[in-house]
């Protein structure tokens, strides 16, 4: 399937996205109940004691030495927490990358397939801090699960990782920071010498609707290139059956990217489908 194409469909959505979340906000002055406003919030918390499975499509351009490669992402990315005892938890974060592009290499045409898989294991108190901080630590492994040589990097990867974060009224902020290492695989390939931060900062009103900043930023040592993504979107939270889920709608730009990186504008639209415990 061409991106082109993909890219059509998932315009098509966020269309009809655009006119849901617009609606709601035209809303506001009813009010929603506290409680979905306060669920909506926590869609932010990568460590919430909730059962959520995100569902994210990205899609960057602007790649490749002469700036035609485009790259179409879809994350599936299941948080299951577990209760060990009456003060800890274990979160398990999962991201299984679908990618689709093309150009991104010169002569290499089309890839398709799934990419490497990112796996976090964060350990966490039940309550937050006196100061009502939430924070995790734990670990990060990354797979070479890809279905194609251009869609991963053929190493097996792993580090420490730590997320904190605050909420206070209707705020939330907080950063997630990881380190991956490269220990494993195929010899022909680059290491992997990975330090990845994920700050993000947002609003959630009555509506249980969210507005939100956030980077995806990475520094690879071995390169030793950044890659900054600045996003802003907009989630809105509905009751859908006995189920809740939210419709995420953003862009974003490349503050700073690696050689051959994606450049420019991007633009990412995420359904996340939260299930009772």
């Amino acid at each position: 399937m061409k991106i082109q194409k993909v890219i059509f469909r998932v315009a098509v959505v966020c269309v009809f996205c655009s006119t849901l979340l617009l609606q709601n906000l035209a809303k506001a002055e009813d009010g929603t109940l506290n409680e979905e406003a306060q669920l909506a919030q926590d869609l932010l918390n990568p460590i919430a004691n909730i059962y959520t499975i995100p569902i994210q499509v990205l899609y960057d351009q602007n790649i490749g030495p002469a700036d035609e490669g485009e790259k179409l992402t879809i994350n599936i990315q299941p948080v299951l927490p577990f209760s060990l005892n009456e003060d800890w938890n274990l979160i398990t974060r999962t991201i299984l990358p679908v990618i689709f592009q093309d150009d991104v290499f010169p002569g290499a045409g089309s890839q398709s397939g799934i990419g490497d898989i990112n796996m976090s294991l964060f350990l966490s108190p039940q309550a937050p801090t006196k100061r009502g901080v939430t924070w995790g630590v734990g670990g990060v492994f990354l797979l070479p699960t890809a279905s194609e040589e251009a869609l991963g990097t053929e190493k097996w990867s792993a580090g420490p990782t730590f997320v904190a974060l605050g909420q206070r009224g209707p705020w939330i902020y907080g950063a997630l920071a990881g380190q991956a290492w490269s220990f494993a695989g195929a010899s022909d390939r680059a290491d992997v010498n990975l330090t990845q931060i994920y700050p993000w900062f947002g609003h959630t009103w009555s509506t249980a609707t969210t507005l939100y900043i956030q980077s995806d930023m990475s520094y690879d040592w071995e390169s030793e290139q950044w890659a900054i993504p600045v996003d802003v979107g907009v989630q809105q939270l509905f009751e859908v059956g006995s189920i809740y889920v939210s419709a995420d709608l953003g862009a974003g730009y490349w503050a700073e990217s690696p050689d051959y990186g994606p450049e420019g504008w991007r633009f990412r639209l995420q359904f996340n489908f939260v299930f009772p415990k």
